[in-house]
C-alpha cells in the first residue's frame, strides 16, 4: 500500500494547529508514513509523497496566488487532498451561491463586486432583509474572521465604508444578516471524513455587539452532538460539492458550519473543505477515524495507478 503522506502546514500556523499532534500519532498507528511539511519550503520534492494533505497552510491568506500556484505544482506530481478543483472552489465564499442554487439551506448572502457602489449595494441588501436588525460584512476570501465586522442598521455609513475598503483591496465583499440565535446557541461545526459524520463542536459567537471580533481559540469550543436536522443539512452540502465538481467520490474531509435561523432551522454559514481546523482534541477517536480514511484513500489511489 502507498503510505507516504505530507501533512502541509507552515511555520506560523503549526503552533496553533491543535489537530496535528493527534493526527500524526494516529497516522503512525495505522501504518502511514506521515511527515509534517511547510508548503512554503522551496526545497521539498513533493513528488516523493503519495499524497499531500492540506492541514494548516493558513499563511495562504496573505499570498493566495502563490498558494494556488503551489497547489498546481503539487497536483502535477502527486495527489492533493482535497483536490485542486475543491481548493479553487472553496477558497472564495462565492461558493455559497452554488450551494444555494443546489437547494442547500444557506444564510442569505449578497455579493458585492469591485465595480459596484458600496452604498447602493448595502441599501439594496437592507431593503431585501427588513427583518435584519444587524448584519455582517466580510471578504469573500479570508480566514479566522479577518476583516469580518458586525453592524447595526444605524451603522449603515460605517458598513458602506468597510465594504469600500474590502473592494479597494481587490476583494469581493459578502453581506449577510446577523442571525441572533448564534448569541444564544453558538454555531455547530460538523466534521466528516470520507463522507461519514465523525463529530461536532459548539463554537460560541465570535462577532461581538461592539464591532470587535473574538479570536476563535480552543476555549471558544466545546464538544456537541449534532442534531439530526443539522446532520441532514451537512450531508446535503457535502454531496452538493461532489456533484457540482463532478468528483466521483466523497470528499476526504470536510467541516460544515451551521447556525439556526429565526425559525430555528439549521442553515449553512460556511463550508470548509480545503484546510479546516477539525477540532479533534474535542472528540475521542476522531484522529483515528481520519487516519483510517486517509489510509483507505491512499490505498484506493494506489489501486487506480496500478489499474491505469
Amino acid at each position: 500500500m502507498s503510505n507516504h503522506v505530507a501533512l502541509a502546514t507552515d511555520s506560523t500556523s503549526l503552533p496553533i494547529d491543535y489537530d496535528m499532534p493527534l493526527l500524526l500519532e494516529a497516522c503512525q498507528a495505522v501504518g502511514l508514513r506521515a511527515e509534517i511539511c511547510s508548503w512554503e519550503d522551496p526545497d521539498i520534492d513533493w513528488g516523493v509523497f503519495d499524497a499531500v494533505l492540506l492541514r494548516s497552510p493558513w499563511s495562504y491568506v496573505e499570498q493566495l496566488p502563490r498558494f494556488l500556484e503551489w497547489c498546481e505544482r503539487v497536483t502535477a506530481v502527486t495527489h492533493l487532498l482535497n483536490p485542486l478543483p475543491v481548493v479553487r472552489w472553496n477558497l472564495d465564499k462565492s461558493y455559497l451561491g452554488d450551494l444555494d442554487a443546489a437547494g442547500v439551506p444557506v444564510v442569505p448572502s449578497s455579493f458585492v463586486a469591485p465595480e459596484a457602489d458600496p452604498a447602493d449595494a448595502l441599501r439594496a441588501f437592507l431593503a431585501r432583509h427588513p427583518e435584519a436588525a444587524e448584519f455582517v460584512v466580510k471578504p469573500t476570501v479570508g480566514a479566522y474572521s479577518r476583516d469580518v465586522q458586525r453592524f447595526s442598521r444605524a451603522q449603515e455609513p460605517e458598513a458602506a465604508r468597510h465594504i469600500a475598503k474590502l473592494l479597494q483591496q481587490g476583494c469581493d465583499a459578502l453581506i449577510q444578516p446577523y442571525l441572533d440565535a448564534v448569541d444564544r446557541d453558538g454555531e455547530t461545526d460538523l466534521i466528516y471524513f470520507d463522507g461519514a459524520y465523525s463529530h461536532a463542536i459548539r463554537k460560541r459567537a465570535l462577532l461581538l455587539p461592539d464591532g470587535t471580533v473574538d479570536v476563535p481559540t480552543q476555549d471558544a469550543r466545546t464538544a456537541r452532538e449534532a442534531a439530526p436536522d443539522e446532520r441532514a443539512v451537512a450531508s446535503a452540502a457535502l454531496e452538493a460539492v461532489v456533484a457540482r465538481l463532478e468528483l466521483g467520490q466523497p470528499l476526504l474531509y470536510g467541516r460544515v458550519d451551521l447556525i439556526r435561523d429565526g425559525d430555528g432551522r439549521p442553515v449553512l454559514l460556511e463550508l470548509e473543505v480545503c484546510e479546516p481546523s477539525l477540532s479533534m482534541p474535542f472528540a475521542e477517536g476522531s484522529a483515528a477515524r481520519f487516519a483510517q480514511a486517509i489510509a483507505a484513500r491512499l490505498d484506493h489511489l494506489s489501486r487506480d495507478r496500478k489499474n491505469g
